[in-house]
């Protein structure tokens, strides 16, 4: 009787550890921790949108089977999506949705002004707002505590932006004196316009005319014929993805070509659907943009398993993969899915932050804005897309200025 009892009793026992051991076998499973995720999937930024929410996915499967948020007993995170339709008010209308199905944070955005509109109305409920895209530096200088970024913002790509240009124009015995300035006429592109305007001739170049197109913009051979009778060394576009494959295929086609094509964050240049669909006239381009590191081994498996399914290699996929792992990271610091504790923990990030594969250094969040965040150049060499600067991270050398067949 004695013996009976107890070894009812030591496998009740043992039972009991077991299930503690590993609730998602034995006991109770931990609450979900749902996480919004906001991108455009309709209207003119669709396709950032869903390389957006690709990213996002990936990073949400990985964490999840890999035992999701350990603080949390294992929580898997839920994904709760948003199309911001590609305009402010569709990104606040999702987030005001998402407050309401219990959000601990919301990821992306994409555009400027989206994220703009989206983190204000985060911003009534104390709810995080992790930027992937987004650079206007408003975003993160109108005092937001819940509002962070990532990756670089619009001051920090435009001084490596000019500061490259010259170190690359220098190294090739000063080829480009003369530039035209083509830009999108929204907020994005006028004031990277301004800016080149502010700064090109005090570095040494001539800017023969800044050129302005609407978005979404149909045709581009008025443009095209300006600038064949401007003939700059240089041409700097600022545009979003069609319109600049436009203008691009444009040029090629009426066989104008400058000493080199050289993109600030824009939304073709370093794009592989426009690689691989136009190769001759993505030829040596090259661009000022985020981009993953090259040299990191999650950085090629992260581009294995989006190329798996017959999908592009685009910039929106590993940034918003490294955001919704910064949330991860801050949840399993806070030690609890509760907002104010996230935006805590978001703040006090560290260099002990390495879930990522972006080129940055140790992560420092100063008044939401990671210092370390950077851009690099990128251009199109030989069908692919080579990082050119700094070169710490660099994996070819700039072919400029570009050959004249």
């Amino acid at each position: 009787m004695t013996t009976a009892f107890t070894s009812s009793r030591r496998a009740v026992l043992l039972g009991a550890a077991a299930a503690l051991a590993a609730p998602r076998i034995g006991g109770a499973q931990p609450a979900a921790v749902r996480l919004g995720i906001l991108q455009p999937v309709t209207g003119a930024l669709a396709q950032d949108g869903e390389y957006g929410r690709l990213g996002a996915e990936l990073a949400i499967q990985e964490i999840n089977a890999t035992g999701g948020i350990r603080a949390l007993g294992g929580a898997q995170i839920q994904m709760v999506f948003g199309d911001a339709r590609s305009n402010p008010e569709g990104g606040t209308a999702e987030v005001e949705r998402m407050n309401g199905e219990g959000v601990v944070a919301v990821v992306g955005g994409f555009a400027s002004p989206i994220c703009l509109a989206a983190s204000q109305a985060a911003s009534r409920y104390d709810l995080p707002y992790i930027v992937d895209v987004g650079v206007s530096d408003q975003i993160v200088t109108r005092g937001l505590r819940n509002t962070f970024r990532f990756g670089p913002g619009f001051g920090a790509v435009t001084r490596a932006a000019l500061d490259n240009l010259v170190t690359l124009n220098n190294a090739a015995g000063r080829p480009a004196r003369t530039v035209v300035v083509v830009h999108e006429d929204g907020l994005f592109g006028s004031g990277m316009a301004r800016l080149m305007q502010n700064e090109l001739p005090g570095r040494g170049f001539e800017i023969l005319e800044t050129i302005s197109h609407p978005t979404p913009a149909r045709d581009m051979s008025n443009i095209a014929l300006r600038i064949r009778s401007l003939n700059p060394d240089l041409i700097i576009p600022s545009s979003y993805y069609a319109e600049f494959v436009l203008l691009s295929r444009t040029l090629q086609q009426r066989r104008i070509r400058p000493k080199g094509i050289y993109c600030v964050l824009n939304g073709a240049a370093s794009n592989f659907r426009f690689v691989r669909e136009f190769p001759d006239a993505a030829n040596l381009v090259m661009d000022v943009n985020h981009w993953a590191d090259p040299r990191k081994p999650k950085t090629a498996e992260l581009r294995r398993a989006v190329e798996a399914q017959n999908r592009f290699w685009l910039y929106n996929t590993p940034l918003n993969y490294s955001a919704v792992m910064l949330v991860a990271d801050a949840l399993e610091r806070a030690g609890r899915a509760d907002r104010g504790a996230v935006i805590e923990a978001l703040a006090r990030t560290d260099g002990n932050f390495t879930r990522h594969i972006m080129p940055y250094g140790p992560t420092n969040f100063v008044n939401g804005q990671n210092q370390a965040g950077q851009a690099v150049n990128t251009q199109v060499i030989d069908n692919d897309i080579k990082v050119i600067f700094p070169a710490d991270f660099a994996d070819a050398r700039p072919v400029f200025p570009w050959p004249n067949t």
